[in-house]
C-alpha cells in the first residue's frame, strides 16, 4: 500500500473517489468536497491510499484556521476539552462523516488501509501543532477508528433518515402509525389551503431571497447571521454543486415566503437548508411540508429510497417515520 497527499480533489477522476464515498453519502461525494475545498477558514489536503493502482481508502484532512460553526469546535461540543488547533479529518460539513474505505478489502487490509490514513491525519496535525479528531462519524467507523486510533470515542447525537417504502406517498403513509396518517393529511391539506404559489426552482435563480429567510431562521435559534453572507454562500454553494440543488419555494404575494434546499445523490434526498420569513407565513405547517412532506413526494418521483434529515428536531423526525442512528468523535492517534 502506498500514501501520499494531494491539495485538489479534481486531481483524482470523479468516478475513482466516488467508488469510495457514495456509500458515505453526499457530504464527502467528489463534487462536494470540490466545492468546499477554497473554504478560506482551513487548508485541505487529501490522504489516498493506492495497492497495485487502484484507489482502496482515502481521507480529506482540514487544517482549521478559524471554525464559524460551533458545532465543529470541538471543545464545544466534547466535553472536557479546551481549545486547541485542530486537523479535522473526513467532511467537515454536513454532520455525517466516515473514512474512505473500499468495500471488498479483507478485514486486514482494510484495518492496515485505515491505518495509513489515520497516520497520514497524525502526521498533518504535528506539523501543525494541532489534535487530529474524527467527527460525527457513524458507528461502524467510531468502532474501527477506535482500535486503530488506541481512544475512546464520545457519543454526539443523531443522524436521522426516513427510509421510503414503495412507490408512492401513500406507500410512505401507510408504514405510519393511523394517529400519524391523520395529523399528516391534516398537515397537508392546511398547506395546500393557504394559497402558497409553489415553485421548484434552481439554487442560482434564488439565493438572494433564500439567503434573506435562511438568516430569519438561524437568528431565530439565536445565531447571528448576515442576510448577504447567507446569499454569498448559497450562491457560492450553486457555482460549487453545478446547479444541481433543488429549492422548494412557498410564494405569497409574489414573494418567497419559506424554502427547502436538497439534493439528489445515490438514491437519497439530502435535506440542505431551509428558511423562513416568519411575518408572511400562514400557520399553514410551512415546516412540515417544505422539509418532509414535498421532499418525500419529489424522492418518490426521481426514485429515490431515502430522505436524509440529519442531525437535531429528532423528535419531530422520529414522529414522521425517520428512524436514528449515533454520530460520534474519535480523537485521532497524535503523532
Amino acid at each position: 500500500m502506498i500514501l501520499s497527499s494531494i491539495r485538489d480533489v479534481r486531481d483524482v477522476p470523479s468516478a475513482e473517489w466516488d467508488a469510495l464515498a457514495t456509500p458515505a453519502g453526499l457530504y464527502l461525494s467528489h463534487q462536494w468536497l470540490a466545492a468546499q475545498q477554497h473554504d478560506p477558514t482551513a487548508h485541505v489536503h487529501y490522504a489516498l491510499v493506492h495497492d497495485d493502482g487502484t484507489l482502496i481508502a482515502a481521507a480529506p484532512l482540514y487544517v482549521v484556521d478559524t471554525e464559524p460553526n460551533a458545532l465543529y469546535r470541538v471543545h464545544e461540543i466534547v466535553p472536557g476539552r479546551t481549545p486547541a488547533r485542530t486537523v479535522l479529518a473526513g467532511a467537515r460539513r454536513g454532520y455525517l462523516n466516515a473514512p474512505l474505505l473500499h468495500r471488498r478489502l479483507t478485514p486486514g487490509r482494510r484495518r492496515e488501509a485505515l491505518r495509513r490514513l489515520v497516520a497520514a491525519a497524525a502526521s498533518l496535525a504535528a506539523a501543525h501543532e494541532a489534535r487530529p479528531w474524527w467527527l460525527y462519524v457513524t458507528d461502524t467507523a467510531a468502532t474501527e477508528l477506535a482500535a486503530v486510533c488506541g481512544t475512546e470515542p464520545v457519543r454526539l447525537t443523531q443522524d436521522a433518515r426516513i427510509p421510503l417504502a414503495g412507490s408512492t406517498f401513500d406507500d410512505y403513509l401507510a408504514g405510519l402509525p393511523s394517529k400519524r396518517r391523520v395529523s399528516i393529511r391534516r398537515e397537508r391539506r392546511a398547506f395546500l389551503e393557504a394559497g402558497y404559489e409553489l415553485r421548484t426552482l434552481r439554487l442560482s435563480e434564488c439565493a438572494d431571497a433564500a439567503g434573506t429567510l435562511l438568516a430569519q431562521l438561524q437568528q431565530r435559534h439565536g445565531h447571528p447571521a448576515d442576510p448577504a453572507a447567507m446569499a454569498r454562500l448559497l450562491r457560492d454553494q450553486a457555482d460549487g454543486m453545478a446547479d444541481s440543488g433543488t429549492v422548494l419555494a412557498a410564494y405569497a404575494d409574489s414573494r418567497m415566503a419559506a424554502f427547502s434546499l436538497f439534493y439528489r445523490h445515490a438514491g437519497t434526498v439530502w435535506l440542505r437548508a431551509t428558511g423562513y420569513d416568519y411575518a408572511r407565513l400562514r400557520a399553514a405547517h410551512e415546516y412540515f411540508n417544505l422539509v418532509y412532506y414535498l421532499p418525500i413526494e419529489d424522492a418518490y418521483a426521481h426514485g429515490a429510497t431515502a430522505l436524509h434529515l440529519g442531525v437535531e428536531s429528532l423528535h419531530a423526525k422520529t414522529l414522521r417515520g425517520a428512524i436514528t442512528s449515533p454520530l460520534w468523535a474519535v480523537p485521532g492517534h497524535e503523532a
